[in-house]
């Protein structure tokens, strides 16, 4: 026994540094081996639809955790880091992500952006409508605020794609898609749009259909703007044909003789019955100021300008009025302002002011002093029948 400690006293000094060259060359060897075990098990699931996808490796011990998009695809993915070659157990932290029920995506557009939002089936089906949404909205900034979820109809990303082409024509406004169910609001961007909007709805697949269709037409603006300094006439906004066109230039050439006839009309669906009808006699009255602006929106009429004497108001008034077409509904507000030259030379002199101008003054006018307006007040009515009042 004496011998044995005497023998072993000899070698149980290397023990040590032994111990200590084993933990370095186990914890060397340990982390190259969980790395690539890390790499093969990432590689066996390239194929598998996932997301938030994690692995761990600790020794030989593979911890995975992702969301799945149906239960047979989250065993499935289990089942394949099971099989990688060296991994000896598989802690199981996979799920499936939430189901949205009823499945609600939409996209709404504002001044500056246009936001997609609500559920989506894949990540590849997000990513899809982002760049769907960024390549055919022209620079327009898009924000995804979509979430990932189950329970998505078939063919959701048709029919998302087909919507997205729709939010391009719109000003503003929302398009939501509720299940199969698609609800629209909004102002179409052009003359026409809304109108092809409901012609695109039509290509909706089997099963789909529109539950609400809110989305309005913007204004539809004729503009005539008289300008004594260029000697023009310039003509903007919209027409209803080409042959309204023709008949509204042509018949601008007869009553503004003296000016040159400017024409950046456009033809356009929209028009309210009669717009030809109300432009005409409202483009005479214009022709009967120094300087002035005709615009008709939709079934309103807004004329202003500045007129030489005070009784061309009367005049423009009887004469407007008349001529309007008769029997359509909605208020029409023609704005005359009318600024007389006589009127500011009386007050300038201090003379008595004529008959005339106290006639006017008795009528309604409202006469400032030099440099001032006239502002004559016409009698209400409607659209298409009588010219409204001037406002006060």
């Amino acid at each position: 026994m004496h011998g044995l400690f005497r023998w072993s006293s000899k070698w149980w000094p290397g023990v040590i540094p032994l111990v200590i060259f084993w933990a370095i060359a186990a914890w060397t060897s340990t982390e190259p081996l969980e790395a690539d075990l890390a790499q093969r098990s990432t590689a066996a699931l390239k194929d598998t639809v996932l997301d938030k996808r994690r692995i761990v490796v600790a020794g030989r011990d593979v911890t995975f955790a992702a969301d799945a998009f149906s239960e047979d695809g989250r065993l499935s993915a289990v089942a394949s880091v099971e099989a990688v070659p060296g991994v000896r157990l598989v802690n199981d932290e996979t799920r499936l992500v939430p189901e949205a029920k009823p499945f609600v995506w939409s996209a709404e557009r504002d001044v500056v952006r246009v936001t997609l939002g609500g559920s989506s089936p894949l990540p590849s089906s997000k990513a899809k409508l982002t760049e769907a949404a960024r390549a055919g909205l022209g620079g327009v900034e898009v924000a995804d605020r979509m979430n990932l979820s189950r329970g998505a109809p078939q063919r959701f990303d048709n029919v998302a794609l087909l919507l997205l082409d729709q939010i391009g024509k719109l000003k503003d406004g929302k398009i939501t898609l509720s299940d199969t169910k698609v609800s629209l609001s909004g102002m179409a961007r052009e003359l026409g749009g809304r109108e092809a909007i409901a012609a695109a709805l039509k290509n909706l697949p089997e099963g789909y259909s529109v539950a609400a269709n809110d989305i309005k037409a913007p204004p539809y603006i004729f503009q005539a703007y008289k300008d004594p300094v260029a000697v023009t006439l310039t003509l903007s906004g919209y027409v209803p044909d080409n042959n309204v066109h023709a008949a509204l230039v042509a018949a601008a050439g007869r009553k503004f003789f003296s000016e040159k006839v400017v024409d950046n009309l456009k033809a356009s669906i929209g028009a309210p019955t009669g717009f030809a009808a109300a432009v005409v006699p409202a483009l005479g009255a214009l022709s009967r100021l120094s300087t002035g602006t005709l615009v008709v929106t939709d079934r309103e009429v807004k004329l202003s300008g500045d007129a030489l004497y005070e009784a061309a108001a009367g005049q423009i008034r009887a004469g407007l009025g008349k001529d309007f077409p008769q029997g359509r509904d909605g208020a029409a507000l023609p704005e005359c302002q009318y600024r007389s030259r006589r009127a500011h030379r009386y007050r300038r002199r201090g003379s008595r002011q004529p008959g005339a101008f106290r006639e006017a003054r008795a009528g309604g006018h409202r006469l400032s002093g030099p440099g001032g307006t006239a502002r004559e007040p016409l009698h209400a009515g409607r659209l298409w029948q009588h010219a409204a009042r001037c406002r006060q």
